[in-house]
């Protein structure tokens, strides 16, 4: 059996030893190999898709070979409806945000190196069934991310780099705490993450278990108060790496919260859902309340991820499926929304140099394209329906309502800020009199259209047909939902 998991893992890392024998006077060649290698991960990714099993519960596509023989650590990869449309974004999206790395000038060679080695992690985190092998994935996306803010960032790079990684390493310090305790509890002693969810964990230790490993999770989500190093981040971060840092660096924390906290501490989980609800909202509403102030457009999409991703919380607090396909589908929706309307802003970037709404008005006369493009995904993210951003929301909200409808009901209030600052923006941006800066400003060319037009048809189909997403992840929710008091519906 060809072993397909690894070759969409480590194929990236095989690019980087390719890179690295390639003359740096060479970008164009180095350019062309990292987008062949995002490009073939992508095409494993469809195979993987269409020969997935959407009837079968267990674990595909398993590999599972011993490592670490003394201390019980196998080399366990495996894919099922939880991490596959995972797969499909992150792919998706490295591909992508490669072909808009072709604008990147300064040294090239090494960026590429660093881009493709985080492709790695991110992959490895989402197939990863052993609890170390998950860790050193997880940790892996930590270095090339920091150098490729640190390095490639705006003017305030190194101090945005430097928040994220301790932000990232201290919640990597408590996981690993978690990860020790779990082996040292466990007899026999395992890191096998299904093991240790059919086992279960002894009652006296879940709360502070999951406290451990739901620290680390909410740094990366981010859930607030643990959000403060996202936006500077963002801001600094070049516009492809911030598409991978929304796209799919922050579902690596909701994944973790699905695959880990969730089924493996499950009376903790019951006994802390109202408060995970709880901070959800907050999530939502100060997450949206924030956008709407900011003056500067990165800022405002970067914050809008804080309230979005509150829906992730809140549909897995609910504990139930309606929830659970809620939150796993939003996550992918988010992904694919809001890396879009990162590259869109990359693009208006590139033009102006500049970021401030102040500087911007009339867009759509002199960039139509644009214009369509950015009203599309923005009418996507707000949650406008017919389009993929409804659908993961609407889920999530209705999931909660039955245990917890005061707090749907304020979350609504988020919702109404949304569109708010999302049609502020429009107008800001797209609409009124020309800003004499932006009247020569030339349209989307062909390679930016290249990478946005498949978010927007994504976008599209999912929200008119979101059972096309729904019907991968759905063994996996039920299985889930099982393990809650015999299936909380």
């Amino acid at each position: 059996m060809i072993p397909l998991l690894s070759f969409i893992i480590f194929l990236p890392l095989a690019g980087v030893l390719l890179i690295l024998i390639t003359p740096s006077h060479l970008p164009k060649c180095i350019r062309y190999t990292a987008t062949l290698v995002t490009g073939i991960v992508f095409l494993l990714s469809i195979y993987l898709l269409i020969n997935f099993d959407t009837g079968q519960s267990a674990m595909q596509f398993v590999e599972h070979k011993p490592w670490l023989v003394g201390w019980n650590i196998w080399y366990f990869l495996g894919v099922d409806g939880l991490s596959l449309a995972l797969i499909f974004l992150t792919s998706l999206l490295g591909f992508l945000a490669c072909l808009a790395s072709w604008k990147i000038e300064e040294r090239v060679k090494e960026y590429f190196i660093f881009y493709l080695l985080l492709m790695t992690g991110m992959l490895g985190t989402f197939l990863a069934l052993d609890l170390v092998l998950f860790y050193i994935f997880w940790e892996v996306v930590l270095i090339p991310m920091y150098f490729l803010i640190g390095i490639w960032g705006g003017p305030r790079r190194e101090y945005a780099a430097v928040k994220f990684f301790l932000y990232t390493l201290a919640g990597s310090v408590l996981m690993l705490i978690g990860i020790l305790s779990l082996y040292f509890l466990s007899q026999p002693h395992t890191f096998n993450i299904l093991e240790l969810i059919s086992r279960g964990v002894d009652p006296r230790w879940q709360m502070i278990l999951f406290f451990a490993f739901f620290v680390a999770f909410a740094v990366k989500v981010p859930a607030f108060p643990f959000h403060t190093w996202l936006p500077d981040a963002h801001v600094e971060a070049p516009t492809p790496v911030s598409v991978l840092l929304a796209g799919v660096l922050l579902k690596m924390g909701g994944y973790g919260i699905f695959r880990i906290c969730l089924p493996m501490f499950k009376i903790a989980a019951v006994n802390l859902a109202p408060a995970l609800a709880v901070l959800a909202v907050v999530n939502i509403v100060y997450g949206a309340c924030v956008a709407m102030a900011q003056t500067d457009f990165k800022k405002m999409v970067a914050y809008s991820s804080v309230s979005h991703m509150g829906f992730v919380l809140l549909g897995a607090a609910a504990l139930n499926a309606t929830g659970f396909n809620g939150a796993i589908l939003e996550m992918f929706n988010h992904g694919i929304i809001t890396g879009g309307l990162f590259l869109l802003v990359g693009v208006v970037y590139d033009r102006a140099h500049t970021r401030e709404f102040s500087q911007f008005g009339g867009l759509s006369k002199p960039m139509p394209f644009y214009a369509f493009c950015l009203t599309f995904l923005s009418l996507a993210s707000l949650g406008l329906p017919g389009l993929s951003g409804f659908v993961g929301e609407f889920m999530s909200l209705a999931g909660a309502f039955s245990f917890y409808p005061g707090l749907v009901a304020l979350s609504a209030v988020g919702l109404i800020v949304t569109v708010g600052y999302f049609l502020l923006m429009i107008q800001r941006v797209l609409l009124g009199t020309v800003n004499p800066n932006c009247s020569n400003l030339p349209d989307m060319n062909p390679l930016e259209l290249i990478t946005i037009v498949p978010l927007i048809l994504i976008t599209l189909a999912a929200g008119f047909y979101p059972q096309a997403v729904l019907h991968y992840q759905q063994t996996a929710v039920e299985g889930m939902v099982r393990l809650f008091c015999g299936g909380i519906s």
